[in-house]
């Protein structure tokens, strides 16, 4: 059996959400050692060096042209040449036509449920695309529940065509991981006292503003190092702690290494994040895994992934946002009872897990075909 997967989203220098569940799921993929089975991975660009490398069983196919990928190149190949049995994508974008039955992944309908929160351009895109993938789709993966019943109730999709499979968590087992102290991330970031961390993308939805303002109630003199490349709409998170009275307290460090980012979780005092909506929040087990106490909202999806490990705040409500930092920050007990409840919770997650239950959905539809 051939499996054809759209391996764009993992063909990327810095990886973040959908790019990590892509990229994590095409390296379990490689390591499945399945006899009858063969990937064909199609690309735009050459594949990073960081990719799966290739074997009798595990094929590039870089096709061009690169602009409208999705809608011309990439279902020209799919029609023309060897035909895979079934084809994945690990995004919302389906080709545009497929002459063999298609999966797709959604992270989550931030789009439709916030779409103020993005540029109409993205907005028409993501309607758009995501409406014809479902519409197209044999099945349907997503990382959580919340967004599973999101995606039925939005699209009127079967139950049964909708698979939940939680992400797993980074190994990083061939990474040097830098253990970095304080002097070492004084040195490195500038961070010179003790502070509270965020990380995620900046965009409207991670509420980076509100998280801010909370923040700059709290008095206590720590920082708030907020970890994350610049999204959409950013330009007013930028601005809030000047907004706010704080600019020498609040620093933003853009983009971080895997390789540094695990030291950021184990110094931190705590990892806040108060999402209006988030699919899964994968920063929540990592935080978790690098023994780091997590704050989060208590909506969308953040309950499944902090479980009872977490301590969960309203995040329209910006003083329980700032009591839940003040209340964790100054209780060194309680941080620690919130650390080893994270070390169980994580165990639920597996990037293996995902990937084996993706690979039996895929093989199922391949055999069908």
């Amino acid at each position: 059996m051939i499996i054809g997967i759209d391996g764009n989203e993992a063909n990327v220098e810095k990886k973040v959400g959908i790019g990590e569940y892509a990229f994590e799921l095409l390296l379990q993929f490689h390591k499945s050692q399945i006899s009858n089975l063969k990937f064909q991975i199609y690309l735009k660009e050459p594949p990073r060096m960081d990719m799966p490398p290739p074997t009798q069983n595990w094929r590039y196919k870089v096709i061009g042209p690169k602009k409208m990928w999705t809608q011309f190149a990439l279902p020209i190949r799919l029609f023309l040449g060897k035909k895979p049995d079934v084809f994945f994508t690990p995004s919302h974008y389906a080709p545009r036509f497929s002459p063999v039955p298609t999966v797709i992944s959604i992270m989550d309908l931030s789009f439709i449920r916030y779409p103020e929160l993005f540029t109409k351009k993205d907005l028409y895109q993501l309607r758009d695309w995501t409406k014809y993938s479902v519409k197209n789709a044999k099945k349907i993966f997503t990382i959580s529940q919340f967004s599973k019943n999101d995606i039925i109730k939005e699209y009127r999709v079967e139950p049964k065509n909708v698979i939940v499979t939680y992400p797993g968590i980074k190994q990083n087992l061939e990474l040097k991981i830098k253990d970095l102290n304080m002097n070492d991330l004084k040195k490195k970031f500038g961070i010179d006292k003790e502070y509270i961390l965020f990380v995620g993308t900046l965009q409207p939805r991670k509420n980076i503003e509100k998280l801010i303002e909370a923040f700059s109630k709290t008095d206590k003199d720590t920082l708030l190092v907020v970890v994350g490349k610049k999204g959409w709409l950013y330009e007013d998170i930028l601005k809030a702690p000047q907004k706010f009275g704080i600019p020498e307290k609040v620093k933003f460090l853009d983009f971080v290494s895997d390789e540094d980012l695990p030291s950021l979780y184990k110094n931190a005092l705590c990892f806040v994040l108060p999402s209006l909506y988030e699919g899964f929040g994968l920063p929540v087990l990592e935080a978790m895994k690098n023994g780091c106490p997590v704050l989060i909202s208590n909506v969308s999806s953040l309950p499944e992934a902090g479980g009872d490990a977490a301590l969960y705040f309203d995040p329209e409500n910006i003083n329980e946002i700032s009591r839940a930092i003040k209340k964790v920050i100054s209780d060194e007990k309680l941080r620690k009872e919130m650390i080893e409840k994270g070390y169980n919770q994580i165990k639920k997650f597996s990037w293996e897990k995902t990937a084996r239950k993706t690979l039996e959905v895929l093989q199922e539809l391949g055999i069908r075909n």
